[in-house]
């Protein structure tokens, strides 16, 4: 179990991120299209997880613009954003931000990856949702990088997440 903030506030996960050089947790998520996807749909490009609480507030959307600026310029890997909000909605939210580089997916059938990745969210008034977090995986599923974001209303370390691409 990791401690966060929120405002302040300690809260709880349900475990740790995935250790550096570790197998990186296979997943089913659910696309903009409703359709499952899991990591052998990235097979052969690094991937970047933007783990986010709700693409409906503003650190969500900032670090889901930033992350798909910096895809623009590197066709090698794949940036997730992951959230417990509905396809429809983070598919209204990218479309509306003219997000093209990010691909949405929902955790709308399963909490398993949350648990999976240490992110769950536990008490406080956001259980049952995802902490804020950055996972960078190199094309082979190895965990390359991780940030768990102390305080949920601030934003991760682009820098370090994309160098460790």
């Amino acid at each position: 179990m990791a401690t966060i903030t929120l405002k302040g506030n300690a809260v709880h996960t349900n475990g740790e991120l995935p250790a550096i050089g570790s197998q990186a947790p296979d997943f089913r998520l659910v696309d903009s299209d409703l359709n499952d996807r899991s990591l052998a749909d990235y097979q052969g490009k690094k991937k970047l997880l933007n783990i986010v609480p709700s693409l409906d507030t503003p650190v969500c959307a900032t670090s889901t613009r930033k992350f798909n600026e910096a895809a623009k310029k590197h066709d090698d890997m794949a940036v997730l954003v992951i959230s417990a909000d509905l396809p429809f909605a983070m598919a209204r939210f990218c479309t509306s931000e003219n997000i093209k580089n990010v691909v949405s997916l929902a955790m709308m059938r399963s909490r398993n990856f949350a648990k999976d990745y240490g992110v769950l969210i536990t008490d406080g008034p956001l259980a049952g949702i995802t902490a804020r977090a950055v996972v960078v995986l190199d094309k082979d599923n190895k965990v390359v990088y991780t940030q768990l974001v102390p305080e949920i209303a601030e934003e991760p370390d682009y820098d370090k997440a994309l160098a460790a691409l």
